[in-house]
């Protein structure tokens, strides 16, 4: 069972910013995609590259070209191009996710300082 990550409208502004095309020999272009769901992969769970799954490919290529892509800056790249339309979605605030103190609803009673009783002398 095949799940990827990446919706195609996701993959559309990140596509521009990678390096290669489906064209160019070797590592640098062959299936960005499926190269950019093996990190995420690898980001979700935490495990080392060679516990990469074989359907992203070989693990040493995958590390290789993740070396290559951090060197040349292109997940910051990414990170721009995704970064301008943040998703407020999860900054919401309300009721149902943080529940306020019974002092801070106007309940009676307050603040109640009151100073530490001195040290009795034994």
């Amino acid at each position: 069972m095949d799940r990827d990550v990446l919706t195609d409208a996701q993959w559309a502004k990140i596509e521009p910013h990678c390096l290669g095309k489906p064209s160019d020999p070797g590592r640098s272009g062959k299936d960005n995609r499926l190269f950019l769901e093996a990190v995420l992969w690898i980001v979700r769970t935490g495990s080392p590259w060679r516990d990469l799954p074989e359907r992203f490919g070989n693990w040493n290529t995958a590390f290789r070209r993740f070396r290559d892509w951090r060197e040349a800056d292109v997940f910051r790249r990414i990170f721009d191009a995704l970064s301008d339309e943040p998703d407020l979605e999860y900054a919401m605030v309300d009721a149902t996710i943080v529940k306020v103190h019974r002092h801070g609803q106007g309940a009676k009673g307050g603040l109640r300082a009151r100073p530490l009783a001195a040290p009795k002398a034994a």
